[in-house]
Parts: C-alpha cells; sequence; structure tokens
C-alpha cells in the first residue's frame, strides 16, 4: 500500500514538472532585458557630458588660449618700443661756513631745499634683426595650430574612452542576465532535486549537487553585480559627475560590418592629429634653425628721446636754477663679430633636433600604421568570432534544453546536465565579448583615421 502510494505521487510530481519546469530563456537572450535604475543615457548624452565638462579638455583649451594670446601679442616685436622716465631728487641740507680770508663773515643757512627734476621719453625700434621677429612670429603662429590639434587629438581620445566605458555596460549587463539566467536554471533545478529526494526517486548527493551549484551560481551573480557597478562608477566619472549616479543603457551592441580600410588609410594619413602635430613640431624645429641663423645677421635699432630737466638749488653756490630739454635721436648697429663658436653651436643644435623631430615624424606614422593594421584585423576576426559565436550559442541553448528535459525524466545525472548549463553560460559569454571586442575595435579603428566624431553611435 505504501509502494502504491508513493508511486501515485511520483507520477503527480512529475505531470505537474512536466507542466512547470520548463528551461528558463537563456536561449532567448536576444530578447532579454534586465530591469535598470535611473533615466536612460545614450551615448551621445554621454558624450555631449565627457566634451562639457572633463577637466583635461579644459586644461587643453586653456593651453591653446595662452598660445592664441601669445600670438596675437607678438605682433608687438615688429613697433617701437616707448618707454617714459621720471625722476624727482630733492635733498634738505644746514650750512655753516667760516671762510679764510676774514673778510666776509661767516654764513650759516638753515633748511636749505635743492631740487633736480628729470622727465624724458625713450624710443628704441628694431628694424632689422636678422629677420628673427618675422620667424619668431610664424613659430607661435605653428604653436598655435599645434595646441589646436593636441586639443583635437584629447577630444578625440575622450570621445573614444566614453564610448568604450559605455559599451562595457552593456557588456556587464548582458553578462548579468545570462547569469540571472543560468540561476533560474539552477534553481528549478534545486526544486525539481528537492522534490525528487522528498519522495525518494533521486538520492540526497543529487539534491546537495544542485544545492551546490546553485550557491556556486548566486556567488557568480553577486560577483558580476559588482562588475556593473564598477562599469557605471567609470563611465559616471568619465563623464564628470557623481560617480554613484544611477542610469540606464540599451541593452544591445550594434556593429559596423563594412568599413573600409583604404578609407581608414587615407583618412589617418590626412587626419589624425598625433600626425598632424608630428608635422607641426617638425616645421617649429625648421623654424628654430632659421631663428638660431638670424643671430649671425647684424641688429639695427633706431633711437630717439627727449629730456626735459629742472634744478632748483637754494644753497647760494653755483647755479641757483636752470631749465635744460634735449631731443637725441640717432641709429644703433651692432654686428656679431666672435661669440666663442656659441652661436655656431646653437645652429648645430637646433639643425639636430629638426633632424630628430622629422624622425619622430616617420615613427609617428609608422606607429599608427602599424596600430590601423592591426586593429583591423582584429576587427575582422573578431567579426568572425561574433558569427561562429552566435551559431554556438544557438546550439549550447538547444543542448540546454534536451538536458533539462532528460535530467528532469531521470536520463541523464546531475554532472551532465551541470556539463551543458556550463558550456551555454560560457558560449553566451563568447559571444557578449566577441561583440564587445568587435566594437572596441571599430572605436579604436575611427580614433585613428579621426572619422570618431563623426561616426559614434
Amino acid at each position: 500500500m505504501r509502494f502504491l502510494l508513493t508511486l501515485i505521487l511520483c507520477l503527480s510530481l512529475t505531470a505537474v514538472w512536466s507542466q512547470t519546469t520548463q528551461p528558463p530563456a537563456l536561449r532567448t537572450r536576444r530578447n532579454s532585458t534586465i530591469s535598470q535604475e535611473g533615466p536612460t543615457l545614450t551615448l551621445q548624452e554621454a558624450i555631449s557630458a565627457a566634451l562639457e565638462k572633463s577637466y583635461q579638455i579644459r586644461i587643453f583649451k586653456s593651453q591653446e588660449e595662452i598660445a592664441r594670446t601669445d600670438f596675437r601679442t607678438a605682433k608687438a616685436s615688429f613697433f617701437p618700443n616707448v618707454t617714459g622716465n621720471l625722476t624727482n631728487n630733492n635733498n634738505l641740507q644746514n650750512l655753516r661756513q667760516e671762510f679764510l680770508d676774514g673778510l666776509r663773515p661767516p654764513q650759516n643757512l638753515y633748511g636749505i631745499t635743492n631740487k633736480n627734476t628729470q622727465v624724458g621719453v625713450a624710443v628704441n625700434w628694431t628694424i632689422f634683426n636678422g629677420f628673427g621677429n618675422f620667424i619668431a612670429y610664424d613659430r607661435l603662429g605653428e604653436v598655435v595650430k599645434l595646441n589646436e590639434v593636441n586639443t583635437r587629438a584629447n577630444v578625440e581620445a575622450t570621445v573614444a574612452d566614453v564610448a568604450t566605458a559605455y559599451y562595457d555596460v552593456i557588456r556587464q549587463l548582458q553578462q548579468l542576465v545570462s547569469l540571472r539566467q543560468a540561476l533560474d536554471i539552477s534553481r528549478e533545478r534545486l526544486e525539481l532535486a528537492r522534490a525528487n529526494f522528498e519522495v525518494g526517486t533521486r538520492s540526497r548527493v543529487d539534491f546537495l549537487s544542485a544545492q551546490v551549484d546553485y550557491n556556486t551560481d548566486s556567488s557568480a551573480l553577486v560577483a558580476q553585480q559588482q562588475n556593473v557597478r564598477n562599469a557605471k562608477v567609470l563611465l559616471n566619472t568619465l563623464i564628470v559627475r557623481d560617480p554613484a549616479t544611477e542610469f540606464a543603457v540599451r541593452d544591445t551592441i550594434i556593429v559596423q560590418p563594412d568599413i573600409s580600410l583604404d578609407q581608414l588609410r587615407q583618412s589617418l594619413v590626412n587626419n589624425n592629429p598625433l600626425l598632424v602635430a608630428a608635422a607641426l613640431n617638425r616645421r617649429v624645429a625648421s623654424l628654430n634653425v632659421r631663428l638660431a641663423k638670424s643671430a649671425q645677421l647684424p641688429t639695427v635699432n633706431l633711437t630717439g628721446g627727449y629730456n626735459f630737466q629742472a634744478i632748483n638749488n637754494q644753497g647760494g653756490f653755483g647755479v641757483r636754477s636752470a631749465r635744460n630739454d634735449a631731443l637725441v635721436y640717432g641709429i644703433q648697429a651692432t654686428v656679431p663679430i666672435f661669440t666663442g663658436f656659441n652661436q655656431r653651436r646653437l645652429i648645430a643644435n637646433a639643425r639636430t633636433s629638426e633632424l630628430i623631430s622629422e624622425y619622430q615624424e616617420s615613427d609617428q606614422r609608422l606607429q599608427l600604421q602599424q596600430a590601423l593594421e592591426q586593429t583591423y584585423s582584429q576587427y575582422r576576426n573578431n567579426l568572425i568570432l561574433v558569427n561562429l559565436e552566435v551559431e554556438s550559442f544557438k546550439i549550447a541553448n538547444q543542448n540546454v534544453d534536451i538536458a533539462f528535459e532528460r535530467y528532469r525524466v531521470g536520463n541523464s545525472t546531475a554532472v551532465e546536465f551541470r556539463d551543458v548549463q556550463r558550456n551555454a553560460v560560457a558560449a553566451e559569454t563568447r559571444l557578449i565579448n566577441a561583440e564587445y571586442n568587435t566594437k572596441i575595435a571599430e572605436i579604436e579603428l575611427l580614433r585613428l583615421s579621426s572619422q570618431i566624431m563623426q561616426q559614434t553611435k
């Protein structure tokens, strides 16, 4: 009688499980979403916030403004320098005098004031210095361009960093969804193992193994939740707001499958800010050579001025008062004859620096081309991996359905089902990472070719 009741209970439980215990939606990740707190943050909103608030961009823009100010004020070197001066000397004396001839009585004077006032204006105009002022002016213009390019490079790097961090949040959230769905399967398996153990159809070992696997998946979920928080904190920091700010993002990563390598190469050569900066540095080095050579030529200055002097002497000797004014003008030429070979050394060093800048430009071009080729190869390989992992993901989910059904009816062991479940989770993780890596390679290609501001989505 007891055996009959047990058999009826087992059949009843089996019927119930057959209706309620279907494999969760692990195989439908593309349609899965996860509840997120806070307003939705789009990638464009994140980029706009970073460009507006980034302290690094503000620093580069401030340095750019300094260079512009230096360039504007450099025009002063083409005009004369005018200086004014005023000197007012006063002294207060007490005078006691006795004369040797004895004919004049002693003289005692107290509180004698002597004043000497000079007022003048001086003009100095360099009309020729080996064209050094023109060269220096051109050099400052190149420095302005260099600072503008450095600012653009920092802006593009910031956009790339924000996009990378944004898609990392999506990746971590997708993996969180995957682990939650895996945990749902482990929970249903645990409930099934508990029910079977209670009616005596499965062993206690099977039930305890299900409990251990459930705890393992719970631990992995907690760790992944921390990864999501870390990714959001990083993105909040990049867009310069409270790191604890909650927000939601879209739950898919869309890659561009048709980026042209030839267009990337051409755009890199023409637009990459690091390459443009290297060319500007070479230009500045060339101007430094010309500036050093200009010091070998004569310097010609026109000088002029006006001076006025007033004297008021109450001492009673010499000139009591006087007024004197004078207009002075002239020309001054300075010719460097021998400087201990110092100027020759400066020119040689400037030429060496110019050669170094040429090497640096060539090396920069080579390094950027290498980075472009390697990144494009990674991009193409990742596209292939995405297609392969999509197929593996579909197969792995089908195996989960089959394995769960076999485990439910007792045709497979817990170890066999756990292996299938792990394979499915691993396949989905590989797919998520392949999509993310493809997107990151795409972002880097756009940054290297200086197209990231136009094409980042």
